[in-house]
């Protein structure tokens, strides 16, 4: 008998599955790409982890589709790298906390892994803290204000502090150690008018020396008002006080006598620190009965340094805009002294001119005597530049 002939549609198939799967006599098995592997650092299960390193999250033979992490019940901030095959947190981890990690990855022909898992940093042995920030959350400063953060112990690793300060603002600007407890931001010219500015201290976490972490962020923001700078001529017995440009006042002053180091009033950039109206005065190193000895409620005083100047009021007409013979000070007619202390913001600028005492740069809020080049010398990141997240967002 002569075989039967299958119908063209029936060879079609045939040839189709035949080219497709080569092994039809054993069963045509589809092959499934393997899943991406995941891994999380620190491993889940982990104790006592060192909160420097941070939280990082890689996948092998695909892309992150997804990370959550949270910490207690605050999402943990990060970011992925431009290939989405590693996610990193973007900042140290809180110490004593359990933090929670979720994870998706997604591979070839769209199969997916999901990974999770939980870890608790260690409790360190001493914590380190910000104690102050000047400005105060929600202040309006003048364009010559600084940064002044101060913390609760001195800091052995001021790079990994200081890496963890971020600043928002309009202006480029670095920071300066002032001492071991105490770092200074500055911008690198004055700020524009009107400006918002926000200091993050990322401080959870970090590693300030052997045994001491970061306890906890901190967060001010503040606005930046008018310009209004302030120019003393000492020889001309005149100051005169710009807006946004424009004069605004013009005040015969006198300033300091000079006949000693301390009654001469100091030439350079001083900043408006605080004011008190009055504020009491009194003879520095001279006792009661002494020569030059004196004790007196000044009105309308703003400070300018810490070595006792100020701008104030003083019924002393016969001497403002003649001749200079205040003990370090600068006086004003008082209702002059008024409208001053009325308008001025901290961190204004007064520019003092005409005499032999140069301000020093730590003398109050003398940071603007520092060329930016010297400003830069006291950064811990000042060969290090690109890892430090301060300066305009």
């Amino acid at each position: 008998m002569k075989p039967r002939t299958p119908p063209p549609a029936a060879r079609a198939l045939l040839a189709v599955l035949l080219v497709a799967c080569p092994a039809l006599a054993a069963g045509c098995a589809v092959r499934v790409p393997p899943a991406p592997r995941i891994t999380i650092a620190p491993a889940s299960g982990a104790v006592a982890v060192a909160p420097e390193a941070g939280l990082v999250v890689r996948a092998e033979g695909g892309r992150l589709t997804s990370v959550l992490a949270f910490a207690g019940r605050e999402p943990v901030p990060g970011a992925f790298d431009p290939a989405r095959t590693v996610w990193r947190s973007s900042w140290t981890l809180r110490p004593g906390t359990q933090y929670v990690v979720n994870a998706v990855a997604t591979g070839p022909q769209n199969v997916t892994a999901q990974v999770a898992g939980r870890f608790r940093t260690l409790t360190p042995r001493r914590e380190l803290a910000v104690a102050s920030v000047v400005p105060y959350d929600g202040e309006t400063v003048g364009i010559g204000m600084p940064i002044i953060v101060t913390f609760t112990r001195p800091v052995e690793d001021r790079a990994a502090v200081e890496r963890a300060l971020e600043v928002r603002g309009p202006a480029e600007g670095a920071w300066h150690w002032a001492s071991s407890t105490q770092v200074v931001y500055r911008p690198r010219k004055m700020w524009p008018a009107g400006g918002d500015v926000r200091f993050i201290a990322h401080l959870a976490g970090v590693r300030a020396a052997p045994g001491t972490y970061g306890a906890a962020d901190r967060s001010v923001a503040f606005t930046v008002g008018r310009a209004m700078v302030s120019t003393v001529d000492t020889r001309t017995h005149q100051m005169v006080v710009r807006q946004d440009g424009r004069v605004a006042r013009r005040m015969p002053i006198s300033a300091g006598m000079a006949t000693t180091r301390e009654y001469t009033t100091t030439s350079g950039i001083h900043l408006t620190m605080d004011k008190g109206n009055p504020v009491r005065m009194v003879s520095p190193g001279r006792r009661k009965g002494d020569p030059g000895y004196y004790d007196k409620l000044i009105d309308h005083a703003v400070r300018i340094s810490n070595s006792g100047e100020y701008v104030h009021s003083l019924d002393n007409l016969w001497a403002q805009g003649r001749v200079n013979v205040s003990h370090g000070c600068v006086n004003v007619r008082p209702d002059q002294a008024r409208w001053f202390y009325e308008h001025a913001l901290r961190g204004d600028p007064v520019i003092v001119t005409g005499t032999a005492r140069e301000l020093e740069w730590n003398n109050g809020w003398g940071y603007w005597q520092l060329s930016w080049p010297r400003w830069l010398a006291g950064s811990a990141l000042r060969n290090d530049a690109a890892e430090t997240p301060s300066g305009a967002s």
